[in-house]
């Protein structure tokens, strides 16, 4: 009995490309979150890493929570906090500024991380940039609106 097509096609296949030797590494970014901070006359950069899947899971659980959908009593939807969201990706992300070092959040007066961040890139569009970049860094294409309005349905 001959063996349909599409299973002789799958056998065919060469799937070494996904051998995990033979998978392309993802670099670091350095991108200059702001023009405050300098070394001399050079802008400091900032070091983007891209996080792993398991990690962006545990934090979008960390910042979602059932609400009671209006009008259906006794039925909940998941509903993501989207500001928490993107400032612990960003944290998470930043290899360089030390977001998590006690000392330099000691010398904003605040504790955490992403209260660091928002202190360091207190401009509204410093800190909007830097979220664009964080996500493109971690392999999402689509703009911060379309995230937002994704999070929201």
């Amino acid at each position: 009995m001959a063996k349909p097509k599409n299973e002789t096609k799958e056998m065919n296949l060469d799937f070494s490309a996904f051998l995990a030797g033979n998978a392309n590494q993802i670099s670091e970014v350095h991108f200059v979150a702001s023009k405050r901070f300098m070394q001399g006359d050079t802008p400091v950069e900032w070091i983007i890493k891209p996080i792993d899947s398991q990690t962006e899971e545990a934090i979008r659980k960390s910042c979602t929570k059932q609400v009671e959908v209006t009008g259906k009593r006794g039925y909940y939807q998941d509903k993501t906090d989207m500001d928490a969201y993107l400032a612990k990706m960003c944290v998470a992300s930043t290899a360089f500024p030390p977001l998590n070092n006690v000392e330099l959040q000691n010398s904003y007066g605040v504790m955490g991380g992403e209260a660091l961040l928002k202190k360091l890139l207190h401009l509204p569009g410093e800190y909007t940039e830097y979220k664009a970049k964080v996500m493109e860094v971690n392999g999402f294409d689509t703009g911060m609106g379309q995230l937002v309005a994704d999070a929201k349905n």
